[in-house]
């Protein structure tokens, strides 16, 4: 005779493992129909909100539509709340997931409505604004969408050294530009009234933004400043070819053989196709 009053616990313990394995795999994009549908869903409902959250910055639009907006702004938090809880419960080790990317992105979605309810009083009305401002990071929940940003990520890291040593190259000419600028045109130019000020005004002419609140007026400045246009260009060219080199190395590991799976524990996508742990955090991934 079988005794029920063990099984039975064990059998809830089973159904509830089923559970939590059949969700993770619809939320975490495994290639099923229902991960597709979810993810589909998701996706969608994650545009909308960000168009509500900029109608609602439309005075106009506020002023007529303001309740119907309201409704609509809880309705798409408490889904994505929803959505934050099950990851949080699907996933192997919950902190890992809270404190990764995607993890701080689907806190900071839902977040800021809920605080702005409850920091009261008219004088906190700025502060309340900008919490609610902070809904628009469910813009980076789109990423989780996009195979090639995996691409760009990995090319950005591979080649951050280089362009890191480039950075700190034109900051130091700047400051040397603005320097020599700086005595240039003092005494006969009123714009560089000192050292600072013209390094503001040499990396807005070497980024070739090019305000034109202050301009040289001495022949030897005009000059210096043609040259540090001309050099503006090469600035633009350097960081972009250095990032352009790493996207076309053949990896030994092509990104056409890597999955768009993220990992059960960080959230971290773009694995080797024949890879079973997480190179990030070491989690067994899904099979």
């Amino acid at each position: 005779m079988i005794n029920t009053t063990t099984t039975t616990p064990h059998r809830q313990l089973l159904t509830d493992c089923n559970v939590r394995q059949k969700i993770h795999r619809i939320m975490f994009g495994v290639d099923t129909p229902a991960g597709k549908v979810f993810d589909i869903g998701l996706l969608v409902c994650i545009v909308l909100s960000i168009i509500a959250v900029m109608l609602e910055s439309v005075e106009s639009i506020d002023s007529v539509f303001s309740y119907e907006l309201m409704i609509v702004e809880w309705f798409f938090t408490i889904l994505f709340s929803i959505e934050y809880l099950l990851r949080i419960y699907t996933s192997k080790k919950p902190l890992r997931y809270m404190t990764s990317f995607f993890g701080v992105i689907d806190l900071l979605a839902i977040i800021p409505t809920y605080l702005s309810y409850f920091v009261l009083g008219s004088h906190y009305f700025v502060v309340v604004r900008a919490m609610r401002l902070l809904r628009i990071f469910r813009i980076f929940k789109l990423a989780r969408f996009v195979k090639e940003s995996t691409m760009l990520t990995e090319a950005l890291r591979a080649s951050q050294a280089k362009i890191l040593v480039f950075l700190i190259a034109v900051l130091m000419a700047t400051c040397v530009i603005g320097s020599v600028m700086y005595v240039v045109e003092t005494g006969t130019n009123s714009d560089f009234t000192s050292i600072p000020k013209s390094i503001y005004w040499a990396i807005v002419t070497i980024t070739t933004v090019g305000y034109g609140d202050i301009s040289p007026v001495t022949p030897l400045g005009q000059f210096l400043a043609a040259m540090l246009m001309i050099i503006g260009y090469g600035v633009i060219a350097v960081p972009t070819g250095i990032v352009t080199a790493e996207l076309s190395k053949p990896a030994n590991a092509t990104y056409e053989e890597e999955e768009n799976f993220p990992c059960p524990s960080c959230g971290e996508i773009g694995h080797d196709i024949d890879a079973h742990f997480c190179k990030y955090c070491g989690e067994k991934l899904s099979e």
